[in-house]
């Protein structure tokens, strides 16, 4: 008999904008659909047109009141990030809920972005520390809730610090395991620096467990021919009782908690309640040892803006502009 799936309540976001990245698919998509049905207008930058309109009509379809803008973003382009933060910008419009996202898994062969950055670290962290930075004035209009989504990958490994790059030898978990500590410390990071600063925004982590999206599916793009064994076991488990695996209705609760809950605070670690933090409810749980580090979270910060080339200064100056 299959289990009693989970779920939480969330508030009414009725006049408030999301952003949500990675939305038309997996997480992102149940993410965008949720905050929708309570109200929220919402932008879903994709990379796919066809795929982010398809995630459209869907949420329209939960949702018929929900105001959809669904822009062209590739989180592995700097200048696709700054493109999409000068139309947001432009816009002028406040943004109350930011939802670092998307992300990509284990391309089995290094890959690079057309910036010259390991594909898995250019897309699951420095895209969206550059669109976060790229965005601050929107964000402190609106004292925003920044929720970054993390890993139970982050809790492997540590940030490979002497290659970050990759380039001297290649290990796809690894790769990825150092993507996600690196987002997840940037998450922590930023609630710290806004509340010496006087930003306003408060920032927290969250990580879905062990879920059953389209991560680990085939992806030829990537290389990746066929849905890893992974990735068919954890479909097979995701409504089974046992203590691991969730749906992706699941899997997106804690972030969904954290960017929505009056509950859930800044400088927070949230995820799932059970066993080795594979699934379960959503709770604040103590943040993984490689997040922990404040040192290692100011170097990350340093390097993702020497990296980037993008300045918060500069984001902050164009706001008193």
């Amino acid at each position: 008999m299959p289990r009693t799936l989970i779920d939480i309540d969330v508030p009414d976001l009725t006049g408030k904008l999301a952003l949500v990245t990675g939305a038309s698919d997996g997480l992102g998509l149940v993410l965008a659909e949720r905050l929708a049905r309570a109200g929220a207008d919402l932008v879903l930058p994709v990379r796919n047109p066809a795929k982010g309109a398809a995630a459209a009509d869907r949420i329209r379809a939960a949702a018929p009141r929900a105001a959809i803008a669904v822009p062209r973003l590739d989180l592995s382009s700097l200048g696709s990030v700054a493109a999409l933060a000068d139309e947001l910008l432009a816009d002028g419009r406040p943004i109350d809920i930011l939802i670092n996202n998307a992300g990509i898994m284990t391309p089995p062969e290094r890959r690079e972005s057309e910036d010259g950055f390991e594909l898995q670290l250019a897309t699951n962290h420095l895209g969206h520390y550059a669109l976060t930075a790229r965005i601050l004035p929107l964000l402190r209009a609106a004292n925003a809730r920044v929720t970054t989504q993390a890993s139970v990958a982050a809790n492997q490994h540590g940030v490979h610090w002497d290659d970050l790059q990759w380039e001297r030898s290649y290990n796809k978990d690894k790769a990825y395991a150092s993507s996600k500590i690196a987002i997840g410390l940037f998450g922590l990071q930023l609630d710290r620096v806004s509340r010496a600063r006087g930003w306003g925004i408060t920032s927290n982590v969250a990580h879905p467990g062990v879920s059953a999206t389209n991560l680990l599916a085939s992806h030829p793009e990537m290389g990746r021919e066929q849905d890893t064994l992974a990735v068919r076991v954890i479909r097979r488990v995701a409504t089974s009782r046992l203590p691991f695996g969730q749906t992706a209705a699941e899997g997106a609760l804690p972030a969904l908690y954290a960017a929505t809950s009056s509950d859930a605070q800044g400088g927070r670690f949230y995820g799932p309640s059970g066993p080795m933090q594979l699934a379960g409810k959503p709770v604040q749980r103590t943040p993984y040892k490689h997040l922990a580090g404040e040192q290692d979270a100011e170097r990350m910060w340093r390097l993702s803006e020497q990296l980037t080339g993008v300045s918060w200064d500069s984001a902050v100056a164009e706001r008193r502009g």
